[in-house]
């Protein structure tokens, strides 16, 4: 009996790996499915044969159905049970080595497995006919987090978490651990395995609170944004991380430069007060061995506070707020956030068009200036005049100066500007969350004022309304502390980047200054 596999996901394979580009809906025929690491060999129908992902595949034997057509047998098994009640457990390996509890009855709607209505609204049903459960942080048919599942649903009962927020001198603000955590990400070495197939860069981590290092791989640090994401991204501002790369992977200057990114993006999650004490990103940093590591992770991806009920864990110790207060709230922090977006993408443009020139057309033109002086002094040289050494030596040396003020110009945009513009991409990502996180806000403004006409039409009672209220004021104290935080960081961030662009902008011109005089002190004074 043939094994038969059905591709729940798009699969693009990666240059000199030995793995087969899958799409979405193509059968395959499993040739070894004891290759390690959460892979499996497989054959597509052009019988091209390659390495695929376990679980981007539903298993299964052909076999004949009742109604004559074919079917996959309960030994079908299907690999991604991220938000879905589990039913009975299968364990597989995933593409780390690492052994994880998986959902043989659905299959993730977070990797397209849902099929989606014309309106855009997850259907409840997989590719393959199984029941999907839909996201936490979603109702049916919504396009983004809606802020019902908050202000009108039970808190989980497992929620013991809660998040302060405090009234200090400039407004509400959260609460900030006594200790400040940081962590130092080091060490990147080159890693394999699948004898040497499959081929990762691996980090070494080390937080400010234990001195203890610990191992990650990029992929850790996607898993760990997908989990901050899903919990806090209704609240708090997740900026992305940097980009993923098939190819130069493990050239040294992309290697630098990734390691670089995750530092900055590391520091800023260990700088804030909320996600740095969380439960997932402690895990991240302090694990002692790969069992807690896994345990973690399986506990991380059936946590229920997530998406808007994350506003549940609030508590603010301030007075209740009502919906117009909460409603201007959120149209000043809309217009500041969006000017100071278009502020960022400003500078960011004139930034990378500076630094082409200074790479580019700049250092060319100082290069032609110096040439030209040495030409002109090759030429007095010709005309053996008698004790004009002194001004053709001088010439020579001026061209000279010129040409190496060209190539002091093509590194300087390395030594300033490249700080100034990784400060503002970092701002462009953490700008870039706040639509999405005002608009849940705006949403539940929108539902507490229609709360009267739900009390009349009887779908909610008047304890109903008082809750809403109250949970609209939780909610506007978070948004409050989370801009309160974001400013602070700004005025920080921005002092700091400034004070060191323009340092190193001192030092530039001061060094093409001297330059400029020790070229002009060859000069004799007529």
């Amino acid at each position: 009996m043939a094994l038969t596999a059905w591709v729940l996901y798009d699969f693009t394979a990666e240059p000199g790996n030995n793995e087969l580009t899958v799409r979405e809906g193509e059968t395959l025929t499993v040739l070894d499915r004891n290759v390690g690491g959460g892979w499996v060999e497989a054959q597509n129908s052009r019988r091209q044969t390659g390495l695929v992902p376990e679980d981007y595949l539903q298993v299964g034997h052909f076999g004949s159905s009742e109604g004559g057509g074919s079917h996959v047998s309960n030994t079908t098994e299907q690999w991604d049970s991220r938000g879905h009640t589990s039913t009975r457990q299968a364990t597989v390996e995933d593409d780390d080595g690492e052994w994880d509890d998986w959902d043989d009855q659905s299959v993730s709607s977070y990797r397209g497995s849902c099929h989606v209505d014309e309106d855009g609204g997850p259907s409840g049903r997989s590719a393959y006919g199984s029941s999907v459960k839909i996201p936490r942080n979603k109702f049916p048919f919504s396009k983004g987090p809606n802020p019902e599942v908050f202000l009108l649903a039970k808190p989980p009962a497992n929620s013991r978490d809660r998040l302060p927020v405090y009234i200090g001198e400039v407004g509400p603000v959260w609460l900030y651990p006594t200790s400040p955590l940081d962590c130092v990400i080091a060490d990147p070495r080159k890693e394999s395995k699948l004898y040497g197939l499959k081929s990762f860069i691996e980090y070494q981590i080390t937080p400010s609170t234990t001195n203890r290092p610990v191992n990650h791989r990029y992929k850790h640090f996607d898993w760990l944004y997908e989990r901050l994401l899903e919990k806090f991204g209704s609240a708090l501002p997740i900026p992305s991380l940097p980009d993923k790369q098939v190819t130069g992977r493990f050239e040294e200057d992309f290697i630098r430069m990734r390691m670089e990114r995750l530092q900055a993006w590391m520091s800023r999650m260990c700088r804030h007060p909320v996600v740095s004490q969380s439960d997932v990103f402690q895990l991240f940093l302090t694990y002692r061995d790969e069992k807690e590591w896994k345990m973690g992770k399986r506990t991380a991806e059936k946590d229920e506070t997530v998406g808007p009920m994350i506003f549940s864990m609030i508590e603010p110790e301030a007075a209740e707020l009502d919906a117009t207060h909460v409603e201007h709230r959120c149209e000043q922090y809309s217009q500041f956030t969006k000017l100071m977006d278009d502020g960022v993408r400003e500078l960011l443009n004139v930034g990378h068009t500076h630094w082409k020139r200074c790479t580019g057309p700049l250092p060319k033109e100082y290069e032609r200036i110096g040439r030209a002086f040495r030409n002109l002094s090759t030429v007095f040289n010709t005309s053996k005049y008698p004790g004009e050494e002194t001004l053709t030596d001088a010439l020579t040396a001026t061209g000279t100066t010129y040409e190496e003020i060209a190539q002091i110009m093509k590194q300087q945009p390395n030594n300033d500007l490249h700080f100034l513009l990784e400060t503002n991409s970092e701002y462009k990502s953490l700008l870039g969350c706040f639509p999405d996180i005002i608009s849940v806000h705006k949403a539940a403004v929108e539902k507490v004022k229609e709360a009267d006409r739900l009390v009349s039409a009887g779908k909610i009672d008047h304890s109903d309304r008082k809750s809403m209220n109250h949970r609209i004021s939780s909610m506007s104290y978070s948004l409050q502390a989370e801009m309160n935080h974001f400013h602070s960081n700004r005025i920080y961030d921005y002092n700091r980047v400034m004070q060191l662009y323009l340092e190193r902008q001192v030092e530039f011109y001061q060094q093409i200054a001297d330059k400029l005089r020790t070229a002009l002190s060859q000069f004799t004074t007529l």
